[in-house]
Parts: C-alpha cells; sequence; structure tokens
C-alpha cells in the first residue's frame, strides 16, 4: 500500500466513524445502533456540563498529572518507609533492559509496552534523580515518536487499545519530565501528542447518529489515554480543553454502564486487561478537576469480591468463564498466553488495583484480597502503583476472615470454596444474561449505548469445578468463535445459545429483554454448599425452540454434585449435554472418570440407557490477530463428554451425578 493511499483509506476511516478492520459483525452493530440516534447527540450536552477544566492551582503547573512536586517529594520519604515496594518497582522499570522495538512495531501489544515503560521510567526518575531513568524515558518516548501508526495499520490505526496506552505514558512523562526537557525536546514531544490525541479525537468525538461501545475496554482504554494527554498538555494547545471535555462526557456513560455487582462480563483475564485504565482516568480526573467520580461507581466497591472469588485456590489460575487464556492449554503452563501473562513465572493480574480502591473506599477486604494474591507472588504490569496506591494505615481483613462463597446477582453467577487454602474444593456456576440485568433499563436509557459484548460466552447453566490443585471439569477458555458445545452445558439440533457461530460476538442482534430473563432462583449456600435453580430457555432464540429448560444444580461440601435438566420443545430434535475435561476421559463400567489421577471427578449418567454418551475432542476456532478475532486457527483444547438422547425427542430429562474422588 503506498503513503499516499493509506493516508487516503484513514481519512475516509475518520470521516465516517467507522475504522478498517472491523468485522462485518461489529459494523452491522455499529450500523444499527447508529441508525436509532437522531438530532444533537446527548454526549455534547454533558462534555459542556460536566467539570473538565484544571483546578486554578494546577494552571501553568508541572508536574500536576496524578501528582504534584509535592506529592512527589512526599513519596520519596515514603520510598524509605516501603521499601520492598519501592524495589519491586526498581526492578520492573523495563526501558532499562528491553529496548524499545523498531517502526512499525506492529507485532501483537508491543507499542503497549513502551507507552507503559515510558511512564514508570520517568516516574522512577522523579523519585530518583538518576540520570539513567531519564535517559531511559527519553529511549521510549524517542521511539514511540518514530511509529507512524500508533496500533496496527491493518486494524483502528491510531484509534484503538496502542493510542491509549502510549497517549497515557507520553502524556504522563511529558508532564512529569517538563523541567527535565530541552525545549527542542518538549516541542518533539509535545508535536507528537498532539497529533496523535487530535486523530483519536476526531474519531470519537461526538456527532449526530453515533453509537459508542461504553462498556467495552476498546472504546475506554484509548479515551483514557486521550484524558491524560489533555490534562498534561491544557494551556498550551487550545484543542486539550475538547479532548477533555470529550472523554469526561464518554466516562459519564462508561461507568454508568459498568458493573454494578462488581462481576467482570468480559472475564478475569479482561478485568487484568482493562480495570488498570478506568482507575487511571477517574484518578487522573480527580486529580485535575476535583472531581470524584468514584463516589458514583458501586461497582468497584465489589470489585474485590469478584478477584477473590474469580482466583483459583492456590493463586496461579482463574475460572475461565468468557474469553480468557486458552483453557487447558494454559492450566498445562504451555502457550503464548501462559508466557505472555508470566513474568519471572510469575502471573501478572494488576491486583495492585485493589490497593487503590482500598484506598480509596477505606475498604479493608480488598486490601486483605490483595495482600493475598501478593503472597501467592502474583505481580502487576505497572509496580510503580502498587508502590504509589498501598496505605500501609489500612488494616486489612485477612483473606482467612473473608465469605468463602459469594453470589453476583446482577450477572447470576456463584462461587463457593471449602475455605482459601491452596488444597480448597472451588466450585462455580454461572446463569445470567451477558452484560447483568441492570443493562435492560440501561440499553433503553442510554439510547447510544451500542453493546458489543463479543468477550462474554454463550454459556448460561455451565459451571466449574477444581479441587485439590486441579481442573476437574469447566470450560475452554478465549475463542474466536464462542459456542455453546465448548461449556458445560446444552444444545438442541446441534444448535446452541444466543446467535451463535456467525463471528465473535455470540449476542449481536439478540433480544436484552428475551436473555434478561435468564436468570436463578432458589439460591441456597453455605457452609455445607449450594444448590439453585437456573431458568436457561431464554437463551436460546426462539427458532431453535426451546420452551422450556431449568437445571437444577445442587453441589455439597462432600464433594457430591447433582444435575437436573427438564427439557420440553416445540419440536423433535436431538438434544445434546456437554462435559468437559482438560486431558482425559476414561469410560468405567456405568461410569466416567474425569481427569483420572488424586484427585478426578466420577460422573454417572441417570437413565444411561436412554442415552448416547460419547468422549471426543473439544475442537474450537483459537482468536485471530486483531480485527480478525474469529479467523483464527482450529485448536484442540481438551476432551469433552456428548451425552445425547438415542434419537430426536420434544422432551427430555437429564440427570447426572458426580462425584469428587479424592
Amino acid at each position: 500500500m503506498t503513503a499516499m493511499k493509506f493516508i487516503c483509506i484513514l481519512i475516509l476511516t475518520l470521516a465516517t466513524g467507522i475504522a478498517f478492520g472491523q468485522d462485518k459483525q461489529e459494523l452491522e452493530a455499529e450500523r444499527l445502533a447508529n441508525a436509532r440516534l437522531k438530532g444533537e447527540h446527548p454526549l455534547v450536552a454533558l462534555a459542556k456540563s460536566k467539570p473538565s477544566s484544571l483546578r486554578p492551582e494546577l494552571v501553568g503547573v508541572h508536574p500536576r498529572v496524578y501528582m504534584t512536586q509535592t506529592e512527589i517529594d512526599a513519596l520519596k520519604i515514603k520510598a524509605t518507609t516501603q521499601k520492598e515496594l519501592w524495589q519491586t518497582a526498581l526492578s520492573r522499570v523495563r526501558a532499562l533492559t528491553v529496548e524499545p522495538p523498531k517502526p512499525p512495531a506492529e507485532e501483537r501489544r508491543v507499542q503497549n509496552e513502551v507507552g507503559l515503560g515510558i511512564a514508570e521510567a520517568a516516574f522512577v526518575y522523579k523519585i530518583t534523580g538518576d540520570k539513567k531513568y531519564l535517559d531511559a524515558a527519553k529511549k521510549y518516548m524517542d521511539a514511540a515518536v518514530t511509529y507512524d501508526v500508533w496500533g496496527y495499520s491493518y486494524n483502528k490505526p491510531n484509534v484503538d487499545l496502542a493510542a491509549g496506552h502510549l497517549l497515557y505514558g507520553m502524556g504522563w512523562a511529558y508532564d512529569l519530565l517538563y523541567h527535565d526537557l530541552t525545549p527542542a525536546e518538549r516541542d518533539k514531544y509535545r508535536g507528537k501528542l498532539i497529533k496523535q490525541a487530535r486523530l483519536l479525537y476526531e474519531f470519537f468525538k461526538p456527532k449526530s447518529g453515533k453509537s459508542y461501545a461504553y462498556s467495552q475496554n476498546h472504546t475506554f482504554i484509548p479515551i483514557t489515554g486521550l484524558a491524560v494527554t489533555a490534562y498534561a498538555l491544557m494551556g498550551e494547545t487550545d484543542e486539550a480543553k475538547d479532548w477533555a471535555a470529550t472523554s469526561r462526557a464518554i466516562y459519564d456513560r462508561v461507568l454508568a454502564t459498568y458493573t454494578e455487582d462488581g462481576y467482570f462480563y468480559e472475564s478475569m483475564e479482561y478485568w487484568i486487561f482493562s480495570t488498570p485504565w478506568l482507575v487511571h482516568y477517574m484518578d487522573v480526573h480527580l486529580r485535575s478537576t476535583g472531581e470524584d467520580l468514584y463516589a458514583t461507581t458501586p461497582g468497584f466497591k465489589l470489585a474485590h469480591k469478584y478477584v477473590a472469588h474469580s482466583t483459583l485456590p492456590g493463586g496461579e489460575f482463574n475460572f475461565d468463564y468468557g474469553d480468557i487464556y486458552a483453557g487447558p492449554i494454559t492450566r498445562a503452563r504451555k502457550g503464548n498466553d501462559y508466557e505472555r501473562e508470566r513474568i519471572n513465572g510469575k502471573f501478572r493480574t494488576n491486583y495492585n488495583i485493589l490497593y487503590n480502591l482500598a484506598n480509596r473506599y477505606g475498604n479493608a477486604e480488598a486490601q486483605g484480597v490483595a495482600d493475598w494474591l501478593r503472597s501467592k507472588g502474583q505481580v502487576n504490569a505497572e509496580e510503580v502503583w502498587t508502590f504509589i496506591w498501598y496505605n500501609p494505615t489500612i488494616k486489612a481483613v485477612p483473606i482467612e476472615s473473608q465469605a468463602q462463597w459469594h453470589y453476583f446477582p446482577d450477572h447470576e453467577v456463584v462461587f463457593w470454596r471449602s475455605d482459601w487454602g491452596d488444597n480448597a474444593t472451588a466450585v462455580s456456576f454461572k446463569a445470567g444474561p451477558p452484560e447483568g440485568h441492570s443493562a435492560t433499563k440501561k440499553i433503553k436509557y442510554f439510547p447510544d449505548w451500542r453493546l458489543s459484548s463479543g468477550h462474554a460466552h454463550p454459556d448460561a447453566g455451565s459451571f466449574i469445578v477444581w479441587s485439590n490443585g486441579r481442573y476437574l471439569t469447566g470450560d475452554s477458555g478465549y475463542a474466536g468463535v464462542p459456542l455453546t458445545e465448548h461449556h458445560n452445558t446444552v444444545t438442541f439440533g446441534g444448535k446452541g445459545q444466543a446467535d451463535e457461530g456467525k463471528g465473535h460476538d455470540a449476542f449481536a442482534g439478540m433480544s436484552y429483554e428475551l436473555m434478561n430473563k435468564i436468570l436463578i432462583r432458589d439460591l441456597i449456600i453455605g457452609s455445607k454448599g449450594f444448590s439453585l435453580a437456573a431458568e436457561l430457555a431464554p437463551a436460546y432464540k426462539d427458532e431453535v425452540g426451546v420452551e422450556k429448560f431449568v437445571r437444577k444444580f445442587a453441589f455439597s461440601s462432600a464433594g457430591e454434585i447433582k444435575i437436573e435438566d427438564t427439557i420440553k420443545t416445540k419440536r423433535e430434535q436431538v438434544i445434546t449435554s456437554y462435559l468437559h475435561s482438560d486431558t482425559s476421559i476414561v469410560e468405567r463400567g456405568s461410569m466416567f472418570e474425569f481427569e483420572p489421577g488424586n484427585p478426578s471427578l466420577l460422573v454417572e449418567v441417570g437413565q444411561s440407557d436412554l442415552f448416547k454418551s460419547v468422549i471426543e475432542p473439544n475442537v474450537l476456532t483459537a482468536p485471530g490477530r486483531p480485527g480478525s478475532v474469529d479467523k483464527g486457527e482450529r485448536e484442540e483444547r481438551g476432551v469433552r463428554l456428548a451425552i445425547s438422547t438415542r434419537g430426536p425427542v420434544k422432551a427430555a430429562k437429564f440427570v447426572v451425578n458426580m462425584k469428587i474422588n479424592p
């Protein structure tokens, strides 16, 4: 592609508000959402009414983004009292040990690392005064200047995740190092920041008929970067005022559509990747304007519940609902996902966000969860923030004193564990609409909100069992094309839930009013286990013909599980219930043994003469490259037991008894 042709395409892209590289499914969802909007965009009024100007005492002052020089001086003292956290931060300054990638630097996420590396090197220099950190920060900043495209030239160039990371890192570093840069260096870095911020702003600014995927990380990560650069450059370019105002308007919706019960619908992997940007925005906005957005966002007060209960015993893996790593491959400690998310063998989880939230809310439980994950050897993408956020005056509630079970009522997910030890048994059950019940009303209230729920899976009624360090049955990990058959739930005539099979977003075009009827009822939970009933028929499109699908699930602390599925359909069809295993399922007489060893899971199918049970490979479409997520390679992930009616039927009752065999 010639440079002129690329420029022409990019101009067309920005003019239409659509970035090339988006798949057809995403473009169609955007088109339909945009068609519902008429007149002046509601974000225009928000941008005018919400605070986005610098506090008077910060005008003309550097540094001011996240902290002033007075606060930096206080952190210098903190470095002498919190030596372990500070030494960890010093050991993780990537700009000292890793050369920045040369342009065009379009390998997956490499520019993201440059953005984070700029920020941490600049901050450490301000604390230590050691010139090697200043030189390292400038080396990374110079590399960022050489990247003509921030991100991928083939997918959302200059307006996506890498642009957000680089605007954040370079914008904050420009502010921190303002008085340490020569006039020529300031001009160079400021010029690049203005160019990139302008491109991103033009893409995201409100226009009549434009919709936004507010609850999706591809919206709020770049907007956070835009806001950081806006507050860093305010007073040096008039455009910064518009960048800040638009960021605040968009974040009004981002936070309004954020989880209300603390559960993060995209998966724990995406909580790790996404949540830092939400708190980075709220922190920079609070510092710059004085407006506290933490006070109006209840889901953050419960985030520690999600992190704690989504973490499997031992702290090395998570319950893998939604798009999270590669399932059995990752749990075997193999594959790119495992290596990418480990630093020197330690799981990078960004648990330090909980130190931030503990400090903001005075939340001793959040402090305890963070302490627990730290004790398990987990690490963070930005260890400088661990040092900054940690408040030693908050006396943690130890994890052992916190509840061993939790129910997330908005997203309908139950977690239970026998204790907080490494060898505990942990069980979870999931049955709710992809973005929670509360989204039903919000969709109507915010017509400019376009749901983009592709990282959630069509998995209502699925469950996961872990015991004594082993994953006994559960999910399959990140899929380019998520299907119901990848989970411990049911298909009808080979068809699963939502509108699966057409792309990465199984929920595109689905009626949320219908999906809102997926729910858990009759939940009883306590030290002896839990039981529930789940209404699952609304998870399937009407054309699938499911009249009734109620799954009763009971787990006892003795390790016994009973599943009863009562099903009626409008027409005769073969009904199949799936159960998954990471490595092996062995038929042993009338029973099946999942993960033979110590422990294992024994499975018995009731009235087995009515069903045909087949052990088969679990094969899925792995995620492809950005912009073509649904075009990945076919990949085998574990095995599964397919329990099917022996022929087409209009009614069936599946009864499956399981026992954890120690």
